[in-house]
């Protein structure tokens, strides 16, 4: 599997409990912090629900 680094960028104040568990989920919690994680079906879609959040790049 490749791999993806998935950076935070925006903060979750103001958004639903939903996104502000999955930026959690992700390993993020603050502006700025990265994650390198397995590229799979469950990230792919935990990135596409708070991809207005965060900047996705191959690693």
């Amino acid at each position: 599997m490749a791999k993806i680094k998935i950076t935070q960028t925006k903060s979750v104040i103001d958004r639903p409990k939903d996104q502000k568990a999955t930026i959690t989920a992700l390993g993020l919690g603050k502006i700025n912090k990265s994650v390198e994680v397995e590229e799979t079906p469950q990230i792919a879609g935990m990135v596409k629900k708070v991809n207005h959040l965060v900047k996705v790049e191959e690693a």
